[in-house]
């Protein structure tokens, strides 16, 4: 039987959120990541609220492709808007996607901006 690899990330990730939740005062850094795009956003679980988002989407971020690269700048775009915000821990949501990476990359970028996870 082959396994299907979209099915298996879906479960990895309904596992996560069982454990990880999100607040006003410590918002869940959710990763998502398209064929072209990475996306990046700040919810507070409880009100069922995006607080802040990033993406490649985004003209901040000059970029068209979904890769470790973009990943960096899209990181270090959601923890400047966390700042602005006056967020500085969150809850990380790695989206059920192996910690490696584009998803390493945008952690640290993320890091490195100011935010504590």
């Amino acid at each position: 039987m082959k396994v299907n690899r979209k099915e298996a990330r879906r479960r990895v990730h309904t596992r996560i959120r069982r454990k990880v939740s999100g607040t006003a005062a410590r918002p869940r850094l959710a990763v998502h990541f398209s064929n072209k795009n990475v996306y990046a956003q700040l919810i507070d679980d409880i009100s069922g609220k995006t607080i802040a988002s990033a993406s490649t989407m985004d003209e901040a971020v000059d970029a068209s492709k979904a890769n470790a690269e973009t990943a960096l700048k899209v990181g270090q775009l959601i923890a400047e808007r966390a700042r602005a915000i006056s967020v500085e821990s969150v809850v990380f949501d790695r989206g059920g996607h192996f910690y490696h990476g584009k998803v390493k990359a945008l952690a640290d970028a993320a890091r490195e901006g100011g935010l504590k996870f």
